[in-house]
This record gives C-alpha cells, sequence and structure tokens, in this order.
C-alpha cells in the first residue's frame, strides 16, 4: 500500500550550555509522538541515501491504542534536507511518505494505522544529531574521489627545535607605500612586514619583539625595538588582539626564531629533541613533544608526518627527504591506533577506520539556505577593466582582477558569492540570484584557483527563493583517497596591480582536520602573530573560506592533548587559540546578511526556540505539532527496525534478531535460512551504526562541552572576527 503525507521532521542535534539543556527534548531515540491517549513511537530513522539536498531512508514505527495491540510498521520516505554543518543540525523537510508495510496487521487494520499517522506526525518535530545521521547512511553518493588529479608533491618542509615561528608572503614580497612616504609594507601577507625605505631595512612586529633583517627570506635577528615611526604605524594598525594572551608565544621571555617563506612550506616544531612514545597495540611510535603529528614505524625507521591530511615520509625529520604516501600505502598499524590515544586524532586520515569513513561521509552533506530572489545580491568590482582567463579542459573563464568569483560561460556572467550563485549579461552587473546552475563548471579542474565552486549547487526554486548550498569543497576540504584533505596542493597566482587579491592556499598554517570542527589550523607556537589592521583581515588571505574555530590539539608545557583529553591536558590554551583564530562561523550563508535565510539560529541560546516553536508550539516538554500532539522521550529501546523487505525485526542485548508476525515477535521460521541470514546481517549492520552514531554523539558533545567550560572559565567568551570574504582585498 502506498499513502503520500506532507509533514516537516526535523533531525538535529543542539549542544548547549548547561543553563539551555533543559530547553529541548532528550536526543534519545526511539521517541513518542503522544495525541490524546494514543502513542507512535518513531524508531531511529535508517538512512538509505544522500544525493544533492535529497534524502531517503525508512524508519520503523508502532501505534499503542488503550486497550489494544501495539501494530507495528515500516515507513519509507524521501525528503529535501536543509542543514547547519557548524551547529551539526539536519532538517529534513516536505517528507513524503512514498510506502508503508504493516505485515503485523490486516489490511483495515493498517489503513487506520495509517490515518492515525497521518493525524498525529503531520507537523511534528523531531530531534536527532548529525553524527547519528551520517552513521545511519547505508548508501551514500560519496564525493567524486579526484587522486589523480591534486598536486601531492610536499611543501618545503622546515623542521625546527627550538621556538620558531613560520611567516608565509604570498611569492615575492609585494611593497606599498604608506602615509609615510619613508614606510612601505608587504601587502602580500597577513603579518606586520614592513620596510623603511631611507636604509632599505625590513622589520617585523612579532608579539613583543621586533625583527629585522635586509632581505626578505634569511637573516632575520631580534632587535630592540624599531625606528619610532614604524613603531607608531604597528600601534596604529595592529589589532590588539592579533597577539592572543594564551599563545604560547605570548608566554615566552627568549624571542623565537623567524622563519620567512615566499614558496609553499610547513613548520615541524619538536620542542628539544624528539620524546618518542609507544602506540598501544602497534609497532608505532609517535613524538610527544611537538604539535605535529609525528609517528615513527619501528619496523622500517620511517617517520611519517601529516600535513593538510596528507601523509609525507622519511627517514629522518632534520633535514628529511619527504616523500608523499598514497593513503592506501600506510603501514597497517595505522589503522590499529587506539582512538583514546594521544595520536587518535590521525584516524581520520587512515583509510579504512569509522573515523576516516565518517569524515568522508559527511563531504557529501551541503550546507544549505534559502535565498530572496528580491532582496539577495552581489556588488562585483575589478581592478582596472573586467579580465578574464580561459580555463583549461573547461567551456569556463575566470575573471582574474576581481575579489570575487566571476565567471564568463557561453556569453553570460555568473559570480559565486558566499555559496550563492548569481547572474549577469555584464560584468559589472547587475546581478540578480541565479536560478539554473551551469552544466560547464563541473569540469572545472582543481588546477583552476576556482575550482571550489563547483561545490556550490542549486537545489531548486520559486519565484520568491532559491534553495541554494554547498558540500566542503567550496571551503577547500575533499575527499583522496578514502580520506579528507585541505586543499588541491596546487599554487595559485594572486593578482596584483592596484590591488591584491588572494588565492585560496593549502600550506603554511599547520591545517589539520577534527571530527567535531572540521579543518582547524595551529602552526609555530601557537597561531600567534597574525597583523590585522591595514591587510584587510587575516581570514581573507588564504580565500573565501576554510578554516573552522574550535579544536587545536597542539603541545603545551610538554603535554600532547588530542580532541578526547579536555582541560587537563591543556585543550585549554589550544582550544581557546583555534577556537578565536578561526572563522566567526564557517557556515558563510550566516555571515551575509540580507536575503538570505540559513538553516538554525545565529546563537544557541535561541535554538531552544526552534525546537519548541519549530511549529508554533510552546511546550517543554516535547516540541509542538499544528494537531496538537507532543513528543518525548520514549522509555522502549531503540532496537527496532525497519528491514527492506517491508518486514519489522527486533534485536536483543545477546544479538538476536526476531521479526514481528501474528502480533508476535519469532525467528522468522517463515523465511529461507538464505533470507533470515541476510536480514539478521542488515539488522546487525544498523544495530552497529547506531551504536557507532552514538559513540560519535556522545564523543562530540563531551569534546565540546569540555571545550565550552574551559573556554568560559579562561576567557570573556568572544569569538575571533572575521567577516564575509571571498578573497580578499588589500590596497
Amino acid at each position: 500500500m502506498k499513502k503520500s503525507v506532507l509533514f516537516i521532521l526535523v533531525l538535529f542535534n543542539v549542544t548547549l550550555l548547561v543553563a539551555q539543556e533543559n530547553d529541548i527534548p532528550s536526543l534519545t531515540w526511539p521517541r513518542d509522538l503522544i495525541t490524546g491517549s494514543d502513542t507512535v513511537t518513531l524508531y531511529q530513522p535508517q538512512l538509505e541515501s544522500f544525493n544533492n539536498n535529497i534524502i531517503e531512508g525508512r524508519m520503523a514505527i508502532s501505534l499503542k491504542q488503550p486497550g489494544k495491540e501495539m501494530m507495528f510498521g515500516a515507513v519509507w520516505f524521501k525528503a529535501n534536507v536543509s542543514t547547519d554543518l557548524e551547529e551539526r543540525l539536519v532538517e529534513l523537510e516536505e517528507m513524503n511518505i512514498v510506502q508503508t508495510s504493516f505485515p503485523d496487521v490486516d489490511k483495515d487494520k493498517a489503513d487506520k494505522f495509517i490515518a492515525e499517522l497521518e493525524t498525529t506526525i503531520e507537523g511534528s518535530t523531531e530531534v536527532m544529531s548529525l553524527d547519528r545521521l551520517l552513521a545511519s547512511l547505508e548508501d551514500v553518493e560519496k564525493e567524486k574521489d579526484l587522486s589523480a588529479q591534486f598536486n601531492n608533491d610536499p611543501p618545503q618542509i622546515f623542521y625546527r627545535e627550538t621556538p620558531s615561528v613560520l611567516m608565509m608572503v604570498d611569492g615575492d614580497p609585494i611593497y606599498k607605500d604608506t602615509d609615510d612616504s619613508n614606510i612601505q609594507y608587504v601587502v602580500n601577507t597577513p603579518y606586520f612586514i614592513v620596510k623603511d625605505v631611507k636604509n632599505d631595512q625590513l622589520y617585523i612586529k612579532g608579539g613583543d619583539f621586533w625583527y629585522s633583517s635586509k632581505q626578505i627570506s634569511s637573516d632575520w635577528v631580534n632587535v630592540t625595538r624599531a625606528p619610532k615611526d614604524i613603531e607608531k604605524l604597528a600601534e596604529k594598525v595592529i589589532q590588539k588582539d592579533s597577539v592572543m594572551s594564551d599563545s604560547l608565544i605570548a608566554e615566552l621571555d627568549e624571542p623565537p626564531a623567524i622563519i620567512v617563506a615566499t614558496k609553499s612550506a610547513e613548520l615541524i616544531l619538536v620542542d628539544g629533541d624528539p620524546d618518542y612514545k609507544t602506540i598501544e597495540g602497534t609497532s608505532l611510535l609517535y613524538v610527544l613533544n611537538t604539535e605535529s603529528d609525528i609517528g615513527m614505524d619501528i619496523n622500517t625507521q620511517l617517520h611519517y608526518v601529516l600535513l593538510s591530511g596528507r601523509w609525507y615520509t622519511s627517514k629522518t625529520l632534520k633535514d628529511g627527504d619527504w616523500i608523499f604516501v598514497e593513503p592506501d600505502d600506510l603501514p597497517a598499524d595505522f589503522s590499529k591506533i587506539p582512538a583514546e590515544s594521544d595520536m587518535g586524532n590521525v584516524l581520520s586520515s587512515v583509510p579504512g577506520t569509522e573515523e576516516a569513513r565518517a569524515a568522508v561521509l559527511e563531504q557529501s552533506i551541503p550546507q544549505t539556505a534559502t535565498v530572496d530572489r528580491k532582496t539577495a545580491t552581489v556588488e562585483v568590482s575589478f581592478d582596472g577593466d573586467p579580465e578574464f582567463k580561459k580555463i583549461d579542459g573547461a567551456k569556463v573563464s575566470y575573471a582574474e582582477n576581481s575579489d570575487k568569483t566571476v565567471l564568463l560561460i557561453d556569453k553570460k556572467y555568473y559570480c559565486v558569492d558566499d555559496g550563492i550563485w548569481f547572474e549577469s549579461d555584464k560584468a559589472t552587473g547587475p546581478y540578480v540570484v541565479c536560478v539554473n546552475r551551469p552544466d560547464e563548471v563541473d569540469d572545472i579542474p582543481p588546477e583552476s584557483p576556482v575550482y571550489n565552486v563547483k561545490y556550490v549547487y542549486i537545489y531548486d526554486s520559486t519565484p520568491e527563493v532559491v534553495y541554494v548550498g554547498y558540500t566542503p569543497g567550496y571551503t577547500c576540504s575533499y575527499v583522496y583517497g578514502g580520506v579528507v584533505v585541505y586543499g588541491t596542493g596546487y599554487y595559485y597566482y594572486p593578482w596584483y596591480r592596484t590591488y591584491y587579491y588572494p588565492r585560496p592556499v593549502t600550506w603554511g598554517f599547520g591545517v589539520h582536520y577534527n571530527p567535531w570542527t572540521g579543518w582547524g589550523f595551529s602552526y609555530g607556537m601557537s597561531w600567534g602573530w597574525f597583523s590585522v589592521g591595514f591587510h584587510g583581515g587575516y581570514h581573507r588571505w588564504w580565500g573565501p573560506r576554510g578554516y573552522r574555530y574550535g579544536y587545536r590539539h597542539g603541545y603545551h608545557r610538554g603535554y600532547r592533548h588530542g580532541y578526547r583529553h579536555g582541560y587537563n591536558h591543556g585543550m585549554r590554551a589550544g582550544y581557546r587559540a583555534g577556537y578565536r583564530a578561526g572563522q566567526n562561523s564557517n557556515n558563510v550563508y550566516r555571515n551575509r546578511g540580507n536575503g538570505v535565510k540559513s538553516t538554525g539560529l545565529n546563537n544557541r541560546s535561541n535554538q531552544a526556540n526552534m525546537a519548541r516553536n519549530r511549529s508554533g508550539g510552546n511546550n517543554r516538554a516535547g516540541t509542538g505539532n499544528q494537531t496538537g500532539a507532543r513528543t518525548q522521550p520514549s522509555n522502549r529501546q531503540n532496537n527496532v527496525y525497519a528491514g527492506k523487505d517491508g518486514n519489522v525485526y527486533k534485536r536483543d542485548n545477546n544479538g538476536n534478531v526476531q521479526q514481528r508476525n501474528n502480533g508476535q515477535w519469532n525467528s522468522g521460521s517463515g523465511a529461507s535460512s538464505r533470507d533470515k541470514t541476510s536480514n539478521q546481517q542488515q539488522v546487525n549492520r544498523q544495530a552497529q551504526s547506531r551504536q557507532q552514531g552514538n559513540k560519535q554523539y556522545n564523543n562530540y558533545n563531551s569534546s565540546r562541552s569540555r571545550s565550552n567550560s574551559s573556554y568560559n572559565r579562561s576567557s570573556s567568551g568572544s569569538r575571533g572576527g572575521g567577516s564575509r570574504g571571498g578573497g580578499g582585498r588589500r590596497r
């Protein structure tokens, strides 16, 4: 039998501070929908596919009416999704029940069950974490693996055993005049690097330290002070929080060494001689006293370092001849690293692990928004007349001299800004919201600096709004060889004439992945020395988006701490550094302003209201709906499953699987031995997925709770700055 019913089912995870936790219902499954004296129990959805913004799946449900036997059934659904990846929220909207199966009851009772289901569920709101949703996906269209197309050549890798800081300059230094004709600053770097024109001397301001050199790439020495005019300029343009009070650099009494690189580079910093520790259950060692992820295989004596999600190997750390390692070629013991160990955070970069699989699955989840076609717009400007460059292998050209991503396709102009497609008949505009994404963008290769726009989508539109979204590829997070990597590895030349327009970069900031917060960075002695001022905002230096705030595992006073270790192992300093150093929000739609309605709300204090008032209810015990039903945690076990065959199954604590038939749970004697084995395997696999989802959900909440607690104990709680941007503009 087939019924179609339209309703909204919201599956999201709300992580609140202690004072807010009572504002929303429990996130456990199953959940009861209560209307009058009847109770409909919804068991955890079993998701089957997630393509674009369409999700499909099934779930087991039951109906209990007073004085009557409980009836069980299976429901298949299809829905549009809206997401908030930063808060790990997922909404299933316009959900249609496309098929039902109630083998446990006769047809007349089943029809009444469906009618009751429509009445009870329509307009309801339920709660689920993104981590549980990801674990529930049986079949998902994974991000296309472009292993052969990325540039995985190692950058220049510096190794130091004394306090050092790596400062990146985007190519040869570009000097720009200031108001003082005797001072020029380097425009293509996020640091305060200036030149005294009179004596051709360069100066760097870092924390409380000054450095000087005659040449950009070497011979930097600490000096007591700089010329007065340069010191005054530094006081004027460097924001006070550019050097954080909890940065390890801020705690140093002696100036660290300075490394200035004008080509792709990374820094491996170890506090003295490497302190090797064993990893239980493996033949691997790891280096304790470092911010970097460094392992060593005892069998081969090879070192491995993880950079931007990529593994590189060398016999020695000092003067190492680093070689890229394909993910599948890692020693087998990497997959045996215990998740709770100090090296557990690297499991997301080891193919075949649960952590890597979850990270890859998340690459297919779009961040979504609704765009008002009348009010949303974009202003496009150029440094001179528009100049477009043809992209090899695609019928697309891109504007080299704009701070926005502007494309020319089939005599029409498109601009992608903050995850939204706009179009115009003229390069300079005016631009309106686009309703059809050009197919040609799918041919853009990773060698192009605008490669990331191929991960921005248009899902649907009405005369009033356009439904849009982007997957993590837009923020330079890609799938490679069964793991996620940051950046394409290619160097993209910036634009400079009157203005400097940077391009996305892969190297230079110690980028690392965390399953809860995505990509963060920690390089040198904490993040330290971004000099925000005339540079137009440090976050603009590496392109449209990319780094999330939050976790940085780092090294702090001899303790190496992973994302599971919390305050006592130094997460306080590391978390605060990463939290404040990153974007104000990884969700680019939230920062855009007028005309864009992002999924979720802009602060956690309002999320309880979202749960209570999504459809007009105001019930603290659960979420309201239009029919007066309310939801609440069920006291039943979350051990009932909808089979692909339309039957309903239950799995006990011993792993035994029973089928619902004629009002009873039995071993499924009517099925063949082969079918029983297949059904049991399906249920066991789903049970493992639920266990894994619970584990991921609990780990995420635990990690965030510890980090929030540590952060609130040690700071005022302000987040790092960062407005929206699509590549910076610097005069």
